[in-house]
């Protein structure tokens, strides 16, 4: 195995999730001949085919499925190992990509600011995070790092700290009878279409943030599900914060007692733990009295 290359690895990799040439040559920023070139010198330095090629379709060989399986955990580790030892010859610098659902509350802001105050090498984007794709942004590279409402039960990703809880407020519209009251219970929901997110948020997510069994619309955005509520198509459940922001004059906010609080959580992708993403993990957990660390 001597003069193995780690880009033969990395190639036949995301070939085996692929099972394309042609899309494994756009990851990797390479032609489609040169995947050839990389699979053939690999399949060269093992001494037996990994992957079956034909005109219709690409697959892996059954000695390529074991190493896949073998190889994967070792090329992440080394991989990893890499990435951390160049982070700490160069410190938290660059840039980091936060999402965020829902408000950017004080708490989030006082976290940005601690993280950009240690760190003023390293500059934190910050960009929405759609209400009915909560972990879409961190799954697809698009942020590197998100502010999210819990639940969140996702294999793939990694619940870091949780903080900022808050009581939950429901959202009517001011024709809507609950629009007189100063508080509600949960009782007086179960009767009550909660508007919802649509997918592709999970359906346990879709069910924690609209807890009725009472047909209501589905939403892409907290904007649409605003609407539908002054419109007096169903009531939302909102925290306290998000409610403040967003008060119009034809939406009542009223307190919910009896409900879960409303959670924040800061998520990022079990591949793409970073100096800078665990950075940013310390300023959000040490930010407000209200800031705890996930179990």
């Amino acid at each position: 195995m001597s003069g193995l290359e780690m880009r033969e690895l990395e190639c036949f990799l995301v070939l085996a999730e692929e099972l394309h040439f042609g899309r494994t040559g756009e990851r990797l920023y390479v032609s489609q001949s040169r995947v050839s070139q990389l699979l053939a010198a690999l399949e060269h330095r093992v001494g037996a085919r990994l992957v079956e090629r034909t005109s219709r379709r690409v697959r892996l060989t059954p000695l390529g499925e074991r190493f896949r399986t073998e190889l994967r955990p070792a090329y992440d580790e080394l991989a990893g190992a890499v990435e951390r030892a160049r982070e700490s010859a160069r410190g938290v610098s660059g840039r980091i990509r936060v999402g965020f659902q829902g408000t950017a509350d004080a708490r989030l802001m006082a976290a940005i600011t601690a993280f950009q105050e240690r760190h003023p090498g390293c500059v934190a984007e910050i960009a929405e995070v759609p209400f009915a794709d909560p972990f879409g942004a961190v799954r697809h590279g698009e942020v590197d790092a998100a502010i999210v409402l819990l639940p969140v039960a996702e294999p793939d990703l990694v619940l870091g700290p949780v903080f900022s809880r808050q009581q939950q407020t429901v959202a009517v519209s001011v024709r809507h009878p609950f629009a007189a009251r100063t508080s509600l219970a949960a009782a007086d929901l179960a009767d009550t279409p909660l508007i919802s997110a649509a997918p592709p948020a999970p359906a346990y997510w879709r069910a924690a943030h609209a807890p009725s069994a009472v047909p209501a619309p589905a939403v892409r955005t907290l904007q649409e599900g605003l609407t539908l509520v002054a419109a007096d198509r169903g009531a939302m459940l909102l925290c306290r914060p998000t409610a403040e922001y967003h008060g119009r004059q034809d939406v009542v906010f009223v307190p919910v007692a009896g409900v879960p609080d409303s959670v924040l959580g800061m998520v990022w992708h079990r591949d793409g733990e970073t100096a800078r993403v665990r950075a940013l993990a310390r300023a959000v957990a040490g930010a407000g009295d209200a800031a705890v660390t996930a179990a």
